[in-house]
């Protein structure tokens, strides 16, 4: 993944505005392409109003931009896009937050999602070799655009001593 489409989440602003699992699912859905505000309510479920207030909040941290308008028979309707196309961050609350949006997007999947917990003793070999091909998931194109988008979360860690 190149390093500007990265971006580390770092001012109080960016904390703030992924402080609510709506942000995270408008993230997420604007990751498939760029939307509308009608177009993500009825995506999300939700209405016009609270999509514009929690996209504007996206817009004003720096995580979601405008990326052009369209002409409609009422006005001009606004297309938003990520400003990046992942974030970085290492905050226990944001961390939280996130996982609840996660969990929302999963529990809507369908069909039913595969899922995985468990605990492995690897070594450090085997973990950097692990790393490296999550790493090389993560920067995964994809270009396809008639196959249907999956979800993939991918990670890592160390499990606590015990």
């Amino acid at each position: 993944m190149e390093e500007e489409d990265v971006a580390a989440v770092a001012t109080p602003q960016q904390f703030k505005a992924l402080g609510h699992p709506m942000r995270h699912r408008l993230l997420f859905a604007l990751s498939q392409g760029e939307s509308t505000i009608s177009q993500l309510a009825a995506s999300l479920g939700s209405n016009k109003g609270n999509i514009a207030h929690h996209l504007k909040v996206l817009t004003d941290a720096g995580l979601a931009i405008p990326s052009g308008t369209r002409q409609v028979r009422g006005g001009t309707e606004r297309y938003y896009r990520r400003a990046h196309r992942a974030l970085q961050f290492n905050d226990a609350a944001t961390t939280r937050v996130a996982f609840s949006a996660i969990a929302a997007e999963i529990a809507a999947a369908e069909p039913e999602p595969f899922l995985i917990l468990r605990t492995l003793k690897l070594s450090p070999r085997h973990v950097e070799q692990i790393t490296a091909s999550l790493h090389d998931l993560a920067d995964a194109e994809d270009d396809a655009d008639d196959d249907p988008r999956y979800g993939l979360l991918l990670g890592l860690y160390r499990h606590g001593q015990p």
